[in-house]
């Protein structure tokens, strides 16, 4: 079969794919199927004793210790509710530093002794699991052949119902730890950071004189942006099905540049996709808010209204495989690569961080007066000296072979970690950078001289897309994460270091003498401008200029993952989350190995894909091509008819260029580098990856020279328009 016959079948089948499901959005309200699968508190207070349903709700709403004589009441109506849904097995799922989720599946049945069986679930089943702890990625702190871990019931997350059509599993939440008690999850620490947060920002709130203080949690949702593909497209691309993204492709000749593709109507395919995987967020209780068009061909977003961290991170994890198992019901593939294509924009994670409790509300809002706000000031105060402080840190959680590609590209944040505070709050921190802030801008109203339409209401400030970490209002958005990252890495960074930033406030404005608070917070605030108001920049992050700027603010750019992934075991890292007890040196020092480890195994995989397709695919492609074009000059000569050549010498000069990159990059990639993983690291960045580079450009231009009827991967234009 011809690679075009090849080609044609898959256009075809994708232009007449019908969806197989047989959902009927009309038969059932959302907000009737909000939480249905999910063992809530509304569900407890339901099903368990009153007394064993208010210690667990103590738990759950102010960071109670958990009361472990609960645990059996709970398992027996978490159990009977599970059975009742249809469930089996129980799973206890847990977030190894793979950044994907794991589960293991037990069944409710045992033998009863007499030749049947019985439904059990124990308070002790419930509460801890023992996965094998040595086949997950350690960092050097476990052996193969040290192989005992446990999975912790976390209760402040909640159990839900994950439907099959073969079946339905009872999920738990739950944090992974060692034998030895180190911890090889991003729950835990997480939790840990959680609480350290919720201890400092309560010190603060104290000293304004509340005295009544509800648990301080920080909140987060992250709008993911991805990626769709037809099945028939993607599994005729080696690199989509292994590395998640294409390594081959030419631009297709239209892209991206009329900016029609942002906000636009949703494919008919696509948009009954986005409800089906709406449906289902929903019935798990996750509050999905927002889907549109993104600026690329094929490029769509889902985001949630935000919730509390720990919350936030798990419904993350399950929003990613909901977006990859239903999208297979409709003949597609969800790709979440940062840059499943080059030439187009990639895809991030913004993720929305603020956060309050129920006492005093969210501490990120400004109200109309931020300058007479003084509480608000000391809280976004904490924030700049955090992210100027672990700038470093903050570019190392984020870190990965896939996001180095869209890190610093006009379509993302810059490497640079910077602030965006905005017009108002920016002129206020200057104030008081000068002595004192008397004023705040106000907000305004836009006519917009169409008498039928009203006024509106204009924003003291306005927004900057280009900024990693900006202020939206009453929270921050933290824009550098990837597509493909789990987010509890990031949260758990930001609350260590907003914890270490409220405590050295709290620690500075406790030594204040009677009445003189409000003198106290403009000396420590003065302090944090001054010394950590290089990190606020309000301009355009993707102009040379800024990158200009920001070396002599002396803040870090640290381009590569390579360049970032060291600040994991940097001494105000380690110095923070130790005094919290999140994480010890060695656990971080275990995840910049582990970090280090996965973007080698990446840029391996992506080496041997380039290898291969380019040897078995492309290049025989070339050379048949030549075959023709010589044959018909051949042809054309005997007749005695000139023949043109030009073509002929393009594709022969592209063909050799593409064979010796091909046999450079086996060279580079058989090169043995002495050392550890930091090393090879290195050597995959400075020798592999340019040699990559380098056997793609000749194979994209012979792309857009061969013969249609004999290239052999569907290209850019058929994977990123035929929809």
């Amino acid at each position: 079969m011809s690679a075009s016959i090849s080609r044609l079948q898959a256009i075809n089948a994708v232009t007449n794919f019908k969806p197989t499901t047989s959902t009927n959005f009309r038969d059932v309200f959302s907000a009737d199927l909000y939480g249905s699968n999910v063992f809530s508190p509304a569900e407890m207070k339901n099903r368990l004793p009153k007394a064993v349903y208010k210690s667990l709700l103590q738990t759950i709403e102010s960071g109670a210790k958990l009361d472990a004589a609960v645990a059996d009441a709970v398992a027996t109506a978490m159990k009977n509710w599970a059975i009742e849904k249809g469930a089996t097995h129980y799973a206890h799922v847990f977030y190894p530093l793979t950044g994907l989720s794991a589960e293991k599946h037990d069944s409710f049945l045992s033998p009863d002794g007499i030749g049947g069986t019985v439904a059990e679930f124990s308070g002790k089943q419930l509460i801890q699991g023992e996965p094998d702890a040595s086949s997950f990625p350690s960092g050097g702190i476990r052996s193969t052949f040290e192989a005992r871990g446990y999975t912790i019931w976390d209760v402040t997350s909640p159990a839900y119902i994950l439907e099959n059509p073969a079946g339905s599993t009872l999920c738990i939440p739950t944090a992974f730890i060692s034998w030895t008690g180190d911890v090889l999850d991003n729950k835990t620490p997480l939790l840990r950071a959680m609480q350290a947060l919720n201890t400092q920002a309560k010190r603060i709130l104290s000293l304004f004189g509340h005295e009544k203080i509800a648990h301080v949690a920080s909140t987060a949702g992250a709008e993911q942006e991805y990626f769709l593909i037809d099945r028939n497209f993607f599994f005729a691309r080696p690199d989509l099905l292994n590395a998640g993204r294409t390594l081959f492709g030419a631009k297709a000749p239209k892209g991206q540049e009329f900016e029609d593709q942002y906000f636009g109507a949703i494919p008919e395919r696509v948009l009954a996709y986005m409800m089906e995987c709406e449906r289902e967020l929903f019935k798990l209780g996750i509050p999905i808010k927002t889907r549109h068009n993104e600026v690329a061909p094929s490029q769509y977003e889902i985001a949630p209204v935000y919730e509390t961290s720990n919350l936030a991170a798990d419904h993350q994890q399950l929003v990613m495989t909901t977006l990859r198992s239903v999208a297979q019901k409709y003949g597609m593939e969800a790709l979440l690569a940062e840059k499943p294509y080059s030439g187009v924009n990639g895809s991030g994670k913004h993720l929305n961080f603020s956060l309050g409790n129920a006492t005093q509300g969210n501490l990120l809002d400004p109200g109309d007066t931020p300058h007479a706000n003084a509480q608000f000031l000391v809280f976004c105060g904490a924030m700049i000296r955090a992210v100027d402080l672990h700038a470093g840190f903050l570019r190392a959680v984020v870190a990965s072979a896939g996001n180095d590609h869209r890190l610093g590209a006009n379509e993302a944040p810059p490497a640079i970690i910077s602030i965006f505070l905005g017009d108002q709050l920016a002129d206020v921190f200057e104030q008081i950078r000068k002595g004192g802030a008397k004023t705040s801008k106000a907000a305004s109203t836009i006519n917009i001289g169409v008498d039928v339409l009203p006024h509106l209401p204009k924003d003291a400030g306005d927004r900057n897309r280009t900024s990693p970490f900006a202020f939206t209002g009453n929270k921050f958005e933290f824009r550098a994460v990837g597509s493909n990252q789990s987010i509890g890495a990031a949260i758990t960074a930001l609350n260590v270091i907003i914890a270490e930033s409220l405590e050295y406030i709290a620690g500075e404005l406790e030594k204040a003498a009677p009445g003189k608070l409000n003198e106290a917070i403009q000396s420590v605030l003065e302090k944090i401008i001054n010394e950590h108001g290089r990190v606020i920049f309000n301009g355009n992050g993707y102009s040379e200029e800024w990158h200009a700027e920001a070396a002599k603010r002396g803040l870090p750019n640290l381009k590569t993952t390579v360049d970032a992934l060291p600040a994991y075991t940097a001494e105000t890292t380690v110095a923070a989350f130790e005094k919290f007890g999140v994480l010890t040196k060695r656990e971080l020092e275990s995840r910049e190995e582990i970090a280090f480890e996965q973007y080698v195994k990446s840029v391996n995989v992506e080496a041997n894909l380039v290898l291969e397709i380019g040897t078995t695919i492309i290049y025989p492609a070339a050379v048949r091509y030549q075959g023709e074009l010589a044959d018909t000059a051949a042809k054309m000569k005997a007749a005695g008819v000139e023949a043109d050549t030009e073509m002929l010498t393009k594709v022969t000069a592209l063909s050799k260029e593409l064979l010796a990159a091909l046999n450079k990059l086996e060279c580079v990639h058989a090169h043995e580098t002495k050392g550890g993983v930091h090393e090879h690291a290195k050597h995959y960045l400075e020798a592999v990856i340019p040699a990559l580079l380098a056997v793609r450009a000749p194979a994209d231009a012979l792309e857009g020279l061969i013969a249609d009827d004999l290239w052999p991967l569907p290209t850019y234009q058929e994977m990123l328009f035929i929809k």
